[in-house]
């Protein structure tokens, strides 16, 4: 990122990261399986037959209560009946008339899948019980504008355990925070093309606080869904889906268009499944079974770049023609590991390397992780930039270094033996976990414990590589990956091509 950022210093209006759009799912722990439901009716002294009645009563609660919204507010709740109705596009159509000051803005009903439950009384064992059922219900979608989320939408479900999902867009809560504190800025779309104070920005999109962001959330579920008051329990908000954005603003549509094309056009072809899970964070495995893999999309809006692996996206695109975008979309952020405490079934508590959690309270975490992804990917795709650059570092890495009265010879890209050495320093584990003699010696299997010393001697003197103090453990400078990123895409897309269709004698 730094070398990208540096090359087009007096070009860039800005740099900021944060969360893009997201999905929280609020549930209601007690209630959100048939055991805990069958549980709650008989503490209740409800007969589990008596299940479908004591449910439409709190529908009819629910519906009452969302036409009192829309009176008090001179709303009509409008019914979809089309499958290919675009809700967002509507909304939008409203506040370009009714401005964007703080209240509710509309009201959709549409009749969606949801959860139920059956009565059942199985006869062998005499239990008469609540199982999974499929169903369908009437959802109210409620959009609105808080002071300080900006747009929001959250859905209601009419039919218990009443699973919510509410929409929040990290974008617009910024931009609520910034005019608080009166920084001027220019938002469009989802998408800051200019900010008086880009540290400041930078600094309130970091600190969003799930504790703040909680009880938001109560407050949205006890306004539209009422009924939870009846049913004396609280929700449970866990991350159902989660963007998190990094835009590097240009002052103009030609300071980026001017390198963005070339940048799109290597980077597909530069960008190898191992590439992919080094970018967030992973070792790429012979097991894994999940989708893994790059596209390149031509659409109207521009060019985009997206790479897949499993549940999580990353992706590369020019929005407006002005900002470049990193974009990485994760479904389920247990994908991510997380150092934390941890408990055992027999009570006992330890500190250690596990899936991430997927409550609200990651938050703070799971930036960590999708920012962290979104610079390792700047950081590549920085030296795909000017391939210019890359090749003059190249010259420099052919002359040959003396030290101590002893020589190391330089690099020649064009040699088998060097070859092979690129091509197992850009494996992504040693960009992760960095390098050693003897995790080197795996990938070239003729050298000898002492040729690989004197070769890594060799990298570090060219700067190729630089050793962690105090221990055997060796990283990839920038100017390292540089070289690797300029030798393999010479021989990949410009050497072996051109020698190959080339007529012989």
């Amino acid at each position: 990122m730094e070398l990208l950022t540096e090359r087009h210093a007096e070009e860039i209006a800005g740099v900021l990261s944060c969360y893009d759009r997201m999905l929280i799912q609020g549930t209601l722990p007690g209630l959100c399986y048939a055991q805990g439901m069958t549980g709650y009716l008989n503490a209740q002294h409800i007969r589990i037959f008596d299940y479908p009645r004591w449910a439409q009563a709190l529908r009819e609660r629910l519906r009452e209560n969302a036409e009192r919204l829309a009176a008090e507010h001179g709303l009509e709740i409008q019914f979809i009946r089309k499958r290919n109705f675009r809700k967002e596009d509507r909304v939008q159509e409203i506040l370009r008339q009714r401005g964007d000051h703080p209240g509710l803005v509309c009201i959709f009903s549409v009749l969606e899948p949801c959860v139920s439950y059956q009565p059942w009384h199985d006869k062998k064992t005499g239990k008469t019980f609540l199982r999974p059922d499929d169903g369908k219900c009437l959802h109210y979608y409620f959009y609105f504008i808080d002071e300080e989320l900006g747009l929001c939408f959250v859905r209601v479900p009419t039919w218990c355990p009443f699973r919510l999902q509410v929409y929040l867009n990290g974008h617009q809560a910024l931009a609520a925070q910034l005019r608080r504190l009166h920084i001027p800025f220019t938002l469009l779309d989802n998408a800051f093309t200019q900010i008086a104070d880009w540290s400041q920005a930078q600094h309130l999109a970091d600190a969003w606080s799930p504790a703040q962001i909680h009880s938001k959330l109560d407050q949205f579920a006890r306004r539209y869904c009422p009924v939870i008051a009846d049913l004396e329990v609280g929700y449970h908000w866990t991350l159902d889906q989660a963007e998190y954005a990094t835009d590097i603003v240009f002052h103009r549509r030609a300071d980026l268009q001017a390198f963005y094309e070339h940048l799109t056009r290597t980077a597909i072809h530069a960008i190898k499944p191992e590439h992919v899970a080094t970018f967030l964070g992973k070792k790429l495995h012979p097991r894994f079974q999940d989708e893994l893999g790059s596209r390149l999309d031509l659409r109207i809006q521009g060019t985009r770049i997206k790479h897949l692996m499993g549940p999580v996206s990353l992706k590369m695109y020019d929005k407006f023609g002005l900002i470049l975008r990193l974009e990485v979309t994760v479904n389920d952020v247990s994908f991510f590991p997380h150092y934390r405490e941890v408990e055992h079934r027999d009570g006992t508590r330890v500190t250690k390397w596990t899936r991430m959690k997927k409550s609200l309270y990651s938050l703070p975490a799971l930036r960590e992780a999708l920012g962290a992804a979104n610079r390792r990917y700047l950081e590549f795709l920085s030296t795909l930039d000017d391939p210019q650059v890359g090749v003059a570092k190249l010259r420099k890495l052919s002359q040959t270094v003396t030290e101590h009265e002893r020589s190391y010879r330089g690099f020649n890209l064009c040699d088998e033996e060097d070859q092979r050495l690129m091509q197992a320093l850009a494996r992504g584990e040693f960009n992760i976990r960095g390098l050693q003699n003897r995790t080197l010696r795996e990938h070239l299997s003729e050298k000898s414990p002492n040729q690989v010393s004197r070769l890594l001697k060799r990298l570090r003197l060219h700067g190729f590589v630089k050793k962690v103090g105090r221990t055997y453990r060796y990283y990839l400078t920038h100017f390292g990956k540089e070289v690797i990123t300029t030798a393999l895409k010479l021989r990949e897309l410009v050497l072996i091509p051109q020698l190959a269709f080339s007529p012989t004698s």
